[in-house]
Order: C-alpha cells, then structure tokens, then sequence
C-alpha cells in the first residue's frame, strides 16, 4: 500500500460510485453539522445583541425565535420542492440559472461560496475557541490547532462521502443526544415548576444599560437568522443520495430542520425560563449559552462534561459541510464554463478534490488573517446564505409559472412568500450588520461574479481560436528542422541524436560554450559523431557553436532556435532536448535543470512552429 492509499484510500472505480452514496443517517452528518451547529450559536448572537435590556430583553427571545422558525419551515419548504424538481442537485445556482438567467444563477452561486468559505471558518475557530476557553492554557496555540483541524476535515473529505459521513455519526448523534436529554429534562422542569424552574448552577445576571429600540430588535433578529446558515446542503448534494435519492434527501433535509427548528424553540424556553443571557464574548467570565443552559438544567457533573465535549466537536466539525457542499457548487459552475474546468472533474475517491483543496486554501488564508479568531465573520453568514434562498425561491416561482401541474399555485403562491422574506430578510441582516463587516459581502461577491465571467470569456476566446469546419489538408508539410542541444558527449545526449536522426535528415547539434571552461567538445564531434555517420552513408548533422561570454547557456539557444525559425517561415523547428531523469526525488536539486528551464522558455517565448521534443535517459544506477 503507497503511503497515499493510506491517507486517502485506494482509488475508486467510477462503477463503485453507489458503494459512496448514502442515506439519511450519514446524510445528517455530512450535510447538516453546520444547520445543527447553528444552534449553538444562532441564538446566542441574538442574545448578545440583548444583553443592554438586561433580564427585560429575554422577553424578546421566544418572539424572535418563532420568527426565525417560521421562516426555518417556508425555507425547508421551498428546498423540499427545490430537490424533487432538481434530483440531480445545483440548489440554489441550478434553479436560478435555469428559471431566472445566468446572472441570476452565478449571483446565487456566488453567495453560497462566499458564505461557504466564511463558515469553514468560523465553524472551526468557534469549535477550537470553545475548546480554548475550555482549557486556557491551549489559547496561545488556537491558529495551530485552527490550522491542524482543518487539514484533518480536508483528508476526510478526500477519502470520500461515505467515509466522511461514518466518521463524523458518533459526534454528530451524541450532540442531538445530549440537547434532546437537556431540553426534554429542562422543560420538564419548567412544567413541573410552573414556568419558574430554580437553576442547578446559577447563572451570572446582566443590569440594563439600554432601553428597548425597535432597531436593537432588528439587530437581533438578524443576528438570529445566522441559526439558518447551511440549510441549503441538502439541496446541493441529492447526487450524494442513494436511491430513490429524492426522497432520502428530502428526509434528510425533513430531519436536520425538524431538530434544529426543536432546539431553537427549546433554548428559546429554556433561556427566558432559567434566566439565561448571554455574556460577553471577550470578557474575562464569558460562558457560552449552552454551558449556562446545560449547567442551569443538570448541574456540572459528567452530563454537563459530556454535553460540552459534544458541542466542542460539532462546532469544530460544522465547518464539514462547507467541505461537502462548496466543490459541489463549484462543480454545477465549472460544467457551464464560469469557473476552471478542474473543478468540474472527481478526483481518486469520487469527490470533487480541488474544490476541497481550493475550500482549505482560502479558509487557512482567513484563519491566518485572523489569527484563528474569526468571530467578526460570524454576521457575514446570513448575507450570503439569505441571497441564496432569495434566488432559489424566486427561481421555483419561474418554474412552477413554466411547468405548471396540479398544485402549481399553490406551490408558487408558496415559492413567492419564500422569495419575499427571504429577500426582506437580506436587506434587513445588510442594513443591521453593515458596519459590522457585511460590506465586505457587497465587495466580495461582485468581484467573485467579476472573475467568473472573465473565465468564461476566456473559454470562449480560446474556442473560438480553435475550434475548426474544414478537413485535412490532403499535402504533407515540408520536413521539419530538428535542433539538438548537447553541451557534451554522453550516453544521454546520444541517445537524443540518435532519436532525432530517426526522424529528420536536417539536423543541427547547438553547443555552447563558456569563456571561463575547458571545451574539447568539437574534438570529439569529429572522431564521435561526424566520422561514424559518414562512414554508414548517413546525412552529418551540422554543428552549431555558439559562444557566451556572459555564462549563460539557454539565452543562446533560446535566440538561436527563433532566429532558425524567422530564417525558415515555412518550416517546423523541433527543438530536442536530452534530459537525465533521477531514481529520486530529492535528487532533482543536485542538478541545474537547465532542461526544464530551456523547455519552460521556448513555451512561453515560441510560436506555433517551435516545438519542443523530450527525450529522457533515465538513471540507472542506484
């Protein structure tokens, strides 16, 4: 087994492609850690935003919840309707370039990867901060462990979907676990208690500074609607399903939004229930909302320890669906021509791999950028995420106005109210969050829209240059010139003229030589070369020797070999180019590779008549 098998398994076969697909129980974790980690922090952004109406802005948290929920189920309703319309996946980008133009498609898919990044991100920073915050003495080494999670979430994607859905079940299940035993015993004694339970562990109080402005609640609300982001996976990745695929990824998406809309409704309860606000982030007594709801509910033993460890992991690994659903984006995009054709092609394992690899550049670039805190990028989520749903549900009201059918006005009438909120709802997270960072979505995705056409207007030049309607041509071209460079007499370079001899009876042998180095090289022409070909009757190569007084050896041949082809306009030059291969790698750097480079220059300095032959003499030695 190569040490490559190892990291990322052996190669798959295209017809093992069903093996990778999987159902609703690896579908959760592949496609919803980041849906089900919003609920770690979708509320408790908005109650951070209420934290100057002290205890008071609690009463404000089970309204803006329902809100939230409410728009959670038009939403999942729309993709429900998105995945069975669409059963080969795009989500956002597929119905809105089909229904609403290109534009409006690449807008979507601009969106999603914008918002894809961000969350990468954010979902390990806030995982690994959480950890820190857990165990202090780790904090100087959050950009490390940053940077070592998401090499690890990068490897496990490579090896798969399946794999990377097996891997991630016991975290994902033992996080819904411990909410689901949190909010069943906590509700529980807010009913037995008559709506006012008494805390295991207190938590800390908050004194209003502030009163209550309707645009302080506006805030929140967006700042709530980030428990939103990633619901859209699904809808991206049906292909991943296995079949009947779309009803396994309507399920999937029917469970992920079932427990994250229960959650969001239970710590909505239970925090206005237990007295619960949030504390400062930054401070020094900061405990995030579910530690003082896991702690007020069941006390700080095993459970409490247990229950932490669970959000700790799911956060870390939220960024996962980033990984599952930004090569696919990135994919549907390529097919059309908007992005590098690469992104279009699965890789060993049946991913999308440089889309992955591409995901862990730019996130290890926000990482570093923000020195492994990236909390700041937290208000960006929603931007991105809502536009996208926007584009999406506006699209399915194009295509049911299209298809039409039985429920067509209902699900339009449907569609529409999804297009409406969802787009109110983006103004309103762009106006609330603008000073906060949100301008930076406004830049980021036009200049992202920018480069995708610019890739397409490139594809279409080159088409456009090549592409050709007329037949052979029914005449052979005239023979082409070969020029051979040899610096000296070995086993390598013979080997070169003997290959081109083959194929040319116009050769010529360029030699160099060098002001400050010994050069018998024209002796040996002679006894090696001139006189055994002329004794078999064979056409001589002529030498060409150029000098350099400056040390440079590919300037020369360089210049020689356009010269050749300016002399020679309709004749092809094939410059061939004896090159020593070493039995390993690191023995590369022992030589000049004034090969390469010869090679690299006549590519980028040529023409269409220059070409460039390779013959390799591989050592034999060991």
């Amino acid at each position: 087994m190569s040490a490559l098998d190892f990291i990322l398994g052996r190669p798959l076969a295209s017809s093992e492609e069903r093996a990778e697909q999987i159902g609703p129980v690896k579908g959760i974790p592949v496609f919803g850690l980041d849906a089900l980690g919003s609920a770690a922090y979708g509320p408790e952004a908005a109650l951070t935003l209420l934290v100057p109406l002290g205890l008071a802005g609690l009463n404000f948290i089970v309204p803006l919840s329902i809100s939230i929920i409410i728009l959670l189920v038009i939403v999942y309703l729309s993709y429900r309707q998105t995945i069975a319309a669409y059963p080969s996946g795009g989500g956002s980008y597929i119905v809105a370039r089909q229904n609403l133009g290109t534009f409006a498609g690449l807008l979507a898919a601009s969106a999603l990867l914008i918002d894809y990044s961000l969350d990468a991100a954010v979902g390990i920073s806030t995982g690994i901060g959480a950890l820190t915050s857990a165990v202090p003495s780790l904090h100087p080494h959050t950009l490390l462990l940053c940077l070592v999670s998401l090499l690890l979430l990068t490897l496990v994607n490579l090896r798969g979907v399946s794999e990377t859905g097996g891997i991630f079940l016991v975290p994902t299940y033992l996080f819904l676990g411990c909410m689901a035993i949190a909010l069943a015993l906590g509700v529980a004694k807010t009913i037995s208690s008559g709506g006012h339970p008494v805390p295991v562990v207190k938590p800390p109080t908050v004194q209003a500074t502030a009163a209550f402005s309707i645009w302080l609640l506006i805030k929140a609300y967006a700042s709530g609607c980030t428990a939103l982001t990633g619901v859209e996976a699904v809808s991206n990745g049906v292909g991943a399903f296995r079949e009947d695929r779309i009803k396994n990824a309507q399920r999937t998406l029917g469970l992920i939004i079932l427990a994250l809309g229960i959650m969001l409704a239970g710590i909505a309860v239970l925090v206005r229930a237990y007295g619960i606000v949030a504390t400062d982030p930054n401070g020094n007594g900061y405990q995030s909302v579910l530690s003082m709801l896991f702690g007020a509910v069941a006390g700080r033993g095993w459970f409490y320890y247990v229950a932490i460890f669970s959000v700790l992991v799911l956060l870390t690994l939220s960024a996962n669906t980033a990984f599952a659903d930004f090569p696919r984006v990135c994919h549907f995009v390529a097919e059309d021509g908007f992005l590098p054709a690469a992104f279009a092609n699965r890789g060993r394992r049946l991913v999308y791999s440089e889309g992955i690899i591409v995901l862990m550049v730019f996130t290890a670039a926000l990482l570093i950028g923000f020195g492994g805190i990236t909390d700041r990028l937290i208000p960006l989520f929603a931007v991105g995420a809502f536009l996208a749903f926007t584009m999406s549900q506006a699209g399915m009201v194009a295509h049911w106005r299209r298809e039409g059918g039985k429920r067509a006005r209902q699900n339009m009438i449907l569609n529409l109210t999804g297009a409406l909120v969802t787009g109110l709802t983006v103004l309103v997270v762009i106006v609330a969050k603008f000073s906060e960072g949100a301008w930076i979505t406004l830049i980021a995705i036009p200049a992202l829209l920018f480069t995708m056409y610019a890739v397409r207007r490139h594809y279409e030049k080159i088409r456009c240059e090549i592409d050709i309607s007329t037949p052979l041509e029914p005449y052979l071209p005239n023979p082409p010139i070969l020029v051979v460079t040899m610096q000296s007499w070995t086993r390598v370079n013979k080997q070169a003229l003997r290959a081109a001899m083959a194929l040319s009876r116009e050769i010529k042998v360029v030699h160099v030589s060098e002001d400050d180095r010994p050069n018998d090289f024209c002796d040996k022409w002679k006894e090696y070369i001139e006189a055994p070909a002329r004794q078999a009757g064979l056409p001589v190569p002529e030498l060409v020797h150029l000098h350099s007084p400056y040390r440079l050896v590919v300037t020369p041949i360089l210049d020689y070999v356009k010269r050749l082809a300016a002399e020679h306009p309709n004749r092809r030059i094939i410059t061939v180019i004896p090159e020593l291969i070493e039995r390993r790698w690191f023995q590369w750097l022992l030589h000049t590779q004034r090969a390469e480079i010869l090679k690299g220059r006549l590519l980028m300095e040529g023409n269409d008549r220059i070409s460039v032959l390779n013959v390799p003499w591989y050592q034999k030695s060991a």
